[in-house]
């Protein structure tokens, strides 16, 4: 998931979307409800409340969490209840059952993560020591078997996270992805070239490069799996509030690949790869960054947020890349999406102006709110 966008960019962001907003077509959702009595205390951290995270387990059970609170629906978003209220702040929730799970939660705005697990369903959260790991990311196969990331490592735990084990990578390793112990990803980041994509059968003892993408700028991307199903991002330049990207799949685990998006920008320069892609954008555009992406239900979906051109959105594959649609986005500044199907699922709007929680019934053609920060609570 991409880092949040600081408060004082919103105001380079208002003036540069002076011109650009006619050129995007946008929807603005349903209104839903917003939720006094949720929000009556002090937000966690320096800002005001403001959503950072969401999970739903089904179409009806799920939670959103952000600086300080942690809420839960069990009627797909019309109605919320409170189940935390703390000094956590979110970055990310990992929950198998709507009892146990895990999360990534910060104790203030700009420190490390730090690994808290909970058996009540997040009334209550046991810090779980990492000494010197500072995970950005974690993945939980079962109740004892997960994975967790730092931007230049991937580690394994077999104990539900109380103890971390190092798994061999190689070089420059800048994201990683594990299925399981042994089947695993790594994004390299080849300087005066670009990327490097490769994959493990061996649990690290050795690696196979399977993807190589030129870049004129490096700075990172992601790699996501399902099945023999492989998609990867590799981010070129920022700039102007516009993000260069590229976005491929594979669809037998990495011997053939599509490049789906090639999305250049005036600000962030041309897309990783060179090639034209399967179309020249990607979802909320101009110039739109992808936030979190998720395979589901034979689905690829893509969250996005411009904030040049404040709006929100998803895009979709159905055919494992052979064909990409952009849908309508709504009006937002920033966006995590949680989808439990290809047409059900929810998308918040993470940012401090204007922060709430959508869903969809229809795959993201339309979204309506089910939740919003009051605005007095912004103010």
């Amino acid at each position: 998931m991409m880092n949040l966008f600081k408060f004082k960019r919103r105001i380079v962001a208002a003036v540069l979307a002076v011109g650009l907003l006619s050129s995007v077509s946008v929807t603005q959702a349903s209104e839903g409800t917003s939720a006094n009595n949720l929000f009556s205390g002090t937000p966690a951290g320096d800002l005001p409340y403001h959503f950072s995270a969401i999970q739903f387990l089904n179409g009806s059970t799920g939670r959103a969490a952000g600086n300080g609170f942690l809420l839960g629906t069990s009627d797909a978003g019309s109605s919320w209840q409170s189940i935390y209220t703390g000094t956590w702040q979110f970055t990310q929730l990992e929950f198998l059952s709507n009892t146990t799970g895990w999360a990534l939660a910060r104790s203030s705005r700009t420190g490390p993560n730090a690994l808290i697990y909970t058996s009540d369903g997040g009334s209550t959260f046991t810090k779980i020591r990492t000494g010197t790991l500072e995970l950005e990311r974690i993945h939980f196969i079962d109740d004892q078997n997960g994975f967790g990331y730092t931007r230049a490592f991937a580690y394994k735990t077999s104990n539900g996270g109380n103890t971390w084990t190092k798994i061999s990578t190689l070089p420059n390793t800048r994201y990683a992805n594990f299925k399981d112990a042994k089947n695993g990803w790594i994004l390299i980041v080849v300087p005066g070239f670009g990327y490097k994509l490769s994959r493990t059968l061996d649990g690290g003892e050795t690696w196979t490069t399977k993807l190589s993408v030129k870049s004129d700028e490096i700075s990172g991307g992601e790699i996501h799996t399902s099945g023999s199903e492989v998609w990867a991002e590799f981010y070129g330049g920022a700039g102007m509030s516009q993000q260069s990207y590229s976005l491929y799949a594979s669809s037998d685990n990495g011997s053939n690949w599509r490049k789906v998006i090639s999305q250049a920008t005036a600000g962030g320069g041309a897309a990783p790869g060179g090639a034209e892609g399967v179309v020249k954008e990607g979802p909320a555009s101009p110039g739109g960054h992808p936030s979190n992406f998720e395979l589901v239900d034979g689905a690829a979906i893509l969250g996005a947020f411009s904030p040049a051109g404040e709006v929100i959105g998803i895009g979709r594959s159905l055919d494992a890349g052979k064909t990409w649609s952009n849908l309508k986005p709504i009006r937002g500044y920033e966006s995590v999406i949680s989808f439990t199907s290809k047409d059900l699922g929810w998308m918040a709007d993470t940012s401090i102006t204007d922060s709430a929680v959508y869903r969809t019934t229809d795959g993201g053609k339309t979204w309506s709110k089910k939740i919003s920060i009051p605005r007095d609570r912004n103010e």
